[in-house]
């Protein structure tokens, strides 16, 4: 029987990242699509910036970053008693920093393309903020969630250099799928990682021909 620990792990990591980025990922795009603060551009781009930074590097700071040295390991060893690196918790810290853009840029595209006329009409109807956001802005960007939350799964379900930086390789707490492809490659397992392999390539593939289907979709009603 298959070892599926790599596979669990993967998804967990993966359900726990998509979920926390749609709780911090919201008010950043929202802010970032209704902006006209000078220092916009600037967040945009550390935002962006895990898309062109090699992982090995964000991973080799982040490392540092949660270090039990550091004030965040350090406090956080204090509070659990365990370290921030090398475990889950450290795992899903990292994965929340590279795989963001994944789940702003969409969410910020959908706030960008509402417009400004739907929330006017809410306000007129004595609608605040608060409310014109949840009623009015949420619910016609839903194919902007539906999108980022898939994206952002799928990219951290495949992640590889840094959660190898942050958490190592420990089995059934921080081996991913990637990892579990890299060793079998390493013990000329090419039998297993070739079925691994074919299998990220098939979900990779599906979740593509599923964004591209529902971003066509929107073009079709919009256009």
């Amino acid at each position: 029987m298959p070892d599926l620990g790599p596979l669990w792990v993967s998804l967990q990591l993966a359900f726990v990242t998509t979920l926390v980025l749609l709780l911090l990922g919201t008010p950043l795009a929202w802010w970032l699509a209704c902006t006209r603060s000078r220092v916009k551009p600037l967040v945009e781009a550390v935002t962006a910036l895990p898309l062109v930074l090699p992982p090995t590097v964000m991973g080799f700071y982040l490392l540092v970053f949660m270090a039990p040295n550091s004030w965040l390991g350090g406090l956080w060893i204090e509070v659990t008693g365990d370290t921030l690196t090398f475990s889950f918790t450290g795992l899903v810290v990292a994965s929340l920093f590279y795989s963001l853009p994944f789940m702003v840029q969409p969410l910020q595209s959908a706030f960008e393309s509402l417009g400004r006329a739907p929330l006017e009409a809410a306000a007129s109807l004595r609608a605040g903020p608060f409310d014109a956001f949840w009623t009015v802005a949420v619910p016609q960007s839903i194919r902007g969630y539906l999108t980022a939350s898939v994206l952002t799964f799928a990219h951290t379900i495949g992640e590889f250099g840094v959660v190898l930086m942050v958490g190592g390789n420990i089995p059934g707490k921080t081996r991913v799928i990637a990892i579990d492809i890299y060793e079998q490659v390493e013990t000329l397992n090419y039998g297993k990682a070739h079925l691994l392999s074919a299998g990220l390539l098939l979900f990779s593939f599906a979740v593509l021909v599923f964004v591209y289907m529902v971003n066509r979709r929107a073009g079709f009603r919009t256009g």
